[in-house]
């Protein structure tokens, strides 16, 4: 081949090449202009929040797919392709979201990345019993019910940390700490038993630790007294009280006789407690067994706590409910019952 055949191969081979250059600099460019069309909202004007909830383990397809059916992004392959572009296909939290048809893809995206989950404020009321949290988390939709019920009374061990290694039995009841709760659909039923365990060990674990040593008692013990108090107590200045009266009574080898206990045997909650209600043959009966029951009746607040922990010193053995709400406190079994006869005639 002559020089002047090479110099003209060569000028047809960069004319072709820059061909292709174009064209594929046209096919990108095309590209990029449909993926960016296909991730612009699919509503400008729909401000309308809808709710999408993402399960742990869904693909990045399945979630692409339940926003489209959602009428919240236009083509679920552009989510799908813009997630693997930006590297944060392997990032979308699970959850509940809302979002809006007037809100960009890209926008979409970044709060599934980040997290900004719908958040749930969840109160659980001192003294509330397991079964009662189970209730509450079922009712808002955060939780199944049974399960939350067979991890927190009958699988506990598998909780086990610091504030828990003497715990004799399997349930955490007792131990799920009064509080409001930020929390978001997603978290399955261990983690909230985690979370109510954490809010536990932050607030009060120590000093139930602490509390129970002075006073010759495991952490067990000591929140299985503050339970009985924060579930007879109606008025706040008289817990110190009762909890005085309940280590009265221990002292001396009585049977507590707590109606609250009976009510915890009998799994409901009953306005007047009956002599027959009485005869419930569980180790919760107080008037059936002495000593302490087997565990909390209640998970307790903080105040029954400090009650538990510091109670007042009293001469009382015996206390009976007064119609306003608070007790009338006796010494002997002779003025007790002429307090019952008063109040309960």
């Amino acid at each position: 081949m002559t020089a002047g055949s090479r110099r003209l191969v060569i000028r047809r081979t960069m004319r072709l090449g820059a061909i292709v250059l174009a064209g594929v600099v046209l096919v990108a460019g095309a590209g990029a202009a449909w993926l960016w069309g296909a991730l612009r909202p699919p509503a400008p004007g729909d401000a309308v929040p809808r709710t999408v909830i993402v399960s742990a383990g869904d693909s990045g397809w399945t979630i692409a797919r339940r926003l489209e059916a959602e009428g919240l992004v236009r083509r679920a392959w552009a989510v799908v392709a813009a997630a693997r572009l930006l590297g944060v296909a392997h990032r979308l939290q699970h959850g509940e979201y809302r979002f809006t048809p007037s809100q960009p893809a890209l926008a979409i995206l970044r709060a599934m990345v980040r997290g900004d989950r719908v958040v749930h404020r969840i109160t659980i009321p001192e003294g509330a019993t397991v079964r009662q949290i189970a209730d509450l988390l079922a009712a808002a939709g955060l939780a199944d019910r049974e399960r939350f019920l067979r991890l927190a009374l009958r699988e506990g061990r598998r909780f086990a940390r610091s504030g828990l290694d003497d715990l004799p039995v399997d349930s955490l009841e007792g131990y799920l700490f009064p509080e409001t709760y930020l929390l978001h659909r997603g978290m399955d039923e261990a983690a909230l038993v985690e979370r109510f365990l954490d809010e536990f060990e932050a607030r009060v674990g120590p000093a139930v630790r602490t509390a129970a040593r002075a006073r010759g008692l495991s952490p067990h013990q000591l929140l299985t007294v503050a339970s009985m108090v924060e579930r007879e107590a109606r008025a706040p200045d008289e817990r110190p009280v009762i909890a005085g009266v309940i280590y009265n009574r221990l002292r001396r080898g009585m049977r507590l006789e707590i109606d609250a206990t009976v009510l915890y045997a009998l799994g409901e909650h009953k306005p007047v407690v009956t002599f027959a209600d009485l005869e419930v043959d569980s180790p919760y009966n107080t008037y059936r067994y002495a000593g302490l029951p087997p565990g909390p009746i209640a998970n307790p607040g903080a105040a029954a706590i400090a009650a538990a922990a510091a109670p007042a010193e009293v001469p009382y053995l015996y206390y009976v409910l007064r119609p306003d709400g608070r007790h009338h406190f006796s010494r002997t079994y002779e003025e007790h019952q002429r307090a019952v006869r008063h109040y309960r005639p």
